[in-house]
């Protein structure tokens, strides 16, 4: 008996893409702060690493946290990036023990640069303020651009957009002045001794509570203020504002 003819099978569709695994922050604590802290308390004396090995076993380990997230997430994560960069030429001035006063000033330097680049980006068509706080990870970012279309009020948003620039800026520069100050607080040994090595992580242990602690309220600040703002510009509810999981 002829069989009816039958349909080839349809090609089976590439499996979805898989989004990368969300960031440990027990392991990013462990390899930016509580590993390198210690090894620098603890391992810097003669009987252990020894002053300049010290340096670089510590500053490895956030090194190894880049170069690992970027594997894992297959494109640059720029703060990550920023991370190392910020850690190599910590351990660059330490082993040239350089005065702490060029410590002092690096970690003032870059998130005074964050608050310059906030502020320029102002005149851009792409403001900062939307990589940092509006993206579209967290925002159903073209309902917003669909509500301001309808409604006319696109230029009440972006005088929100640059009043949330301003004071993203200005967390930007209290995190500068922290960093600053407690780099010239604590480093006070002379550099190139074990001393300067268990100052050096303790600065690095203090930076979390002491620096980012208010910049995070400043920064959850700032997030509600401009979700108070969009949600009155484009009259969308923040149950349909937000991202969910689903959507994603």
């Amino acid at each position: 008996m002829q069989q009816p003819d039958q349909q080839p099978a349809a090609p089976r569709s590439a499996d979805p893409k898989v989004d990368p695994p969300a960031e440990s922050l027990g392991l990013n604590l462990l390899s930016n702060m509580l590993i390198p802290s210690v090894v620098l308390f603890k391992l810097s004396g003669s009987d252990y690493l020894g002053i300049k090995l010290a340096i670089v076993v510590a500053l490895a380990f956030p090194i190894l946290y880049g170069m690992r997230d970027y594997v894992i997430r297959g494109k640059l994560n720029w703060f990550s990036v920023l991370g190392v960069f910020s850690v190599t030429l910590t351990g660059g001035f330490s082993l040239m023990e350089l005065n702490a006063s060029y410590i002092a000033i690096k970690e003032a330097s870059i998130p005074a640069l964050f608050g310059v680049a906030t502020l320029a980006s102002l005149k851009t068509s792409k403001p900062l303020i939307r990589t940092f706080v509006l993206n579209d990870m967290v925002f159903e970012t073209h309902k917003i651009s669909a509500a301001l279309d309808n409604n006319g009020r696109t230029q009440e948003f972006d005088r929100l957009l640059a009043n949330g620039s301003w004071i993203l800026a200005a967390g930007f520069l209290v995190s500068s002045l922290l960093n600053y100050g407690l780099a010239l607080t604590i480093l006070t040994a002379d550099p190139g001794t074990v001393m300067f090595n268990e100052q050096l992580g303790t600065m690095n242990f203090l930076s979390y509570p002491v620096i980012m602690l208010p910049i995070t309220c400043i920064l959850m600040g700032n997030v509600y203020y401009l979700v108070r703002g969009i949600i009155r510009i484009t009259e969308i509810p923040m149950e349909q504002l937000l991202k969910t999981k689903e959507a994603q």
